[in-house]
C-alpha cells in the first residue's frame, strides 16, 4: 500500500534506499552493508535489535510514501525482502 507522495522503485533503487537507511540507523555497519548477501537475516547476522528494525521500517515508509504494516516485519529481515517489498508496493 503507497501512501501521498509515494514513487516507483526498481529493485535496485529500494535495495539502494534500504542500505542508505540501515546505514543511517546503524552507521557502525555501515562498511559491511554493501558486501552483504541479500538473502541473510539482517537482525540476526548484525545483532541489530527490534527498535532498529522499527525505525529502519519507518525510515523507509517515511522516504517512500509506502505504509509498512507492523504485522509484515517478520518478513522484512533481509535486503532482498525489504526491496521487493518497497518496489511491489510502489507499482
Amino acid at each position: 500500500m503507497t501512501g501521498p507522495g509515494s514513487t516507483t522503485l526498481t529493485i535496485d533503487q529500494a535495495l539502494d534506499l534500504t542500505v542508505e537507511v540501515i546505514a543511517s540507523i546503524a552507521p557502525d555497519i555501515a562498511d559491511e552493508l554493501p558486501t552483504l548477501d541479500r538473502t541473510i537475516d539482517l537482525w540476526e547476522e548484525l545483532q541489530l535489535d527490534s527498535m532498529d528494525h522499527l525505525n529502519v521500517m519507518s525510515e523507509l515508509g517515511d522516504r517512500t510514501g509506502v505504509t509498512i504494516a507492523e504485522r509484515d516485519y517478520a518478513g522484512l529481515r533481509s535486503l532482498a525482502a525489504i526491496a521487493d517489498h518497497l518496489a511491489s508496493a510502489t507499482r
